[in-house]
C-alpha cells in the first residue's frame, strides 16, 4: 500500500491513478478554511506492506485529517495525489463516498481473511467531515452485517460515542477494540500539538463512556516524542487518567517523522519549542525513527505504567458465531 516517494516531484510524474481522481473530484463543501471533495475510490480494503503493523488490512474513509496535527506521520499519503503543499492534508479533505458499498462487497468474494483490519490506519475515521459525509457510520454498519472479524479503531473524536448503537453491535460480533488517542493530559500541551482534536479530558470521558458500553476500548499514548511529552511525570500521569477513565488497555509509541511530517514538525518547533531544534535535528538526521535505546527506554517505562495501572488487557474476547454470513478472519 505504500510506496516511496523519492523519486516523485511535482514535475517530473504525469497525473496519473490516485492523483488524477484527486483532481478530477468535485468540491462538495467548504467551511472555516477547509474544503471537502468527494473521491472516487475502486477498493475499500487496503494491504499494510511495511510488515510491522499489528494488522495487514486498512480502511480509511477519508484522505487527509482536519485536526492538524503538527506531528502527523500521514502527511505524505496526500502527495500521491499531487498535493504538494504540507497544509493541504488538514485543508483539503477527501471522502471516500463510496467506500462502504465496495467494503461489503469485498468482504463478502474476499479469500484472504486471516489477517485483522484496522479503521483510521491514515485519518481519523470521526474527524469533522464525518459529520457531513458520515461514511464510517456506514463502514461500521457494513460491518454489523458479518461476524468474527477482527477489528481495531482508532481515533481522537468523541464523535467515536455517536455510534454507540453499532459498537455495541459490532463487539458482540467480532473482536472489536478501540484505540482512543491521548497524547498528554496536559490541555495547554494538546492545543499546541493537535490544534483541532478534542481536549484529553474529553477523550478520556469518551474511554469511560465506551468501556461503560461493555466495548474494548483504551488509550494509545502516541506518538511520545523527547522532551515535549516523555517525561516520568507526564505518563504516568496519562496512565493514573486511563485508569480512571476504566481505560481496559494503554499502549504507547515514539515519535515517526517521515520527511513530508518532519517539514511541518520542525517549522512548529523552532516556534514553540526553540530549545528543542538542535536535539531533533540530531535525533532525526539519519532516519525517520528516533534512536534504539531510546524506543527500548520509553517502551521499558511504559511496560511498567501498563503493569502498575493494570492497563494490559487480554484483548476483546472472541464473539459466539451463530449468523449466516461469518468469516473467521484470525
Amino acid at each position: 500500500m505504500q510506496h516511496s516517494l523519492a523519486c516523485l516531484s511535482p514535475l517530473a510524474q504525469p497525473r496519473t491513478g490516485i492523483a488524477r481522481l484527486a483532481a478530477e473530484s468535485p468540491q462538495v463543501r467548504e467551511r472555516a478554511q477547509v474544503a471537502y471533495f468527494a473521491l472516487p475510490v475502486r477498493s475499500a480494503l487496503n494491504r499494510e506492506s511495511s510488515g510491522n503493523k499489528p494488522f495487514v488490512w486498512t480502511l480509511n474513509p477519508y484522505r487527509g485529517c482536519e485536526f492538524g496535527c503538527k506531528y502527523c506521520y500521514a502527511r505524505y499519503t496526500h502527495e500521491f495525489m499531487e498535493k504538494w503543499d504540507g497544509l493541504d492534508f488538514e485543508r483539503k479533505i477527501y471522502a471516500k463516498v463510496g467506500s462502504p458499498a465496495l467494503l461489503r462487497a469485498e468482504l463478502r468474494r474476499a479469500q484472504d481473511k486471516g489477517l485483522p483490519i484496522a479503521l483510521g490506519s491514515a485519518t481519523d475515521p470521526f474527524q469533522p467531515a464525518e459529520k457531513q459525509f458520515e461514511i464510517t457510520r456506514r463502514l461500521l454498519a457494513a460491518f454489523a452485517e458479518f461476524e468474527g472479524l477482527r477489528l481495531s479503531i482508532v481515533t481522537k473524536s468523541t464523535l467515536v460515542t455517536r455510534d454507540l448503537d453499532l459498537l455495541k453491535l459490532l463487539s458482540r460480533r467480532h473482536r472489536l477494540s478501540i484505540h482512543v488517542t491521548v497524547t498528554t493530559t496536559d490541555e495547554h500541551l494538546a492545543r499546541l500539538l493537535e490544534p483541532k482534536a478534542p481536549p484529553p479530558a474529553r477523550r478520556l470521558e469518551a474511554v469511560r463512556k465506551l468501556v461503560s458500553d461493555g466495548i474494548y476500548a483504551g488509550v494509545n499514548a502516541m506518538p511520545i516524542m523527547p522532551e515535549i511529552n516523555d517525561s516520568p511525570t507526564a505518563l504516568e500521569d496519562l496512565a493514573r487518567q486511563a485508569a480512571a477513565a476504566g481505560a481496559r488497555f494503554m499502549h504507547g509509541n515514539t515519535l515517526y517523522l517521515m520527511p513530508a511530517a518532519l517539514r511541518q514538525f520542525m517549522p512548529f518547533l523552532e516556534k514553540e519549542f526553540p530549545h528543542l531544534v538542535r536535539l531533533y535535528r540530531k535525533l532525526y538526521a539519519r532516519s525517520a525513527y528516533l534512536p534504539k535505546d531510546y524506543q527500548e527506554k520509553i517502551a521499558d517505562r511504559v511496560a511498567i505504567l501498563r503493569a502498575r495501572y493494570n492497563l494490559i488487557g487480554p484483548g476483546p474476547q472472541a464473539p459466539t458465531l451463530s449468523g449466516p454470513t461469518q468469516l473467521a478472519l484470525w
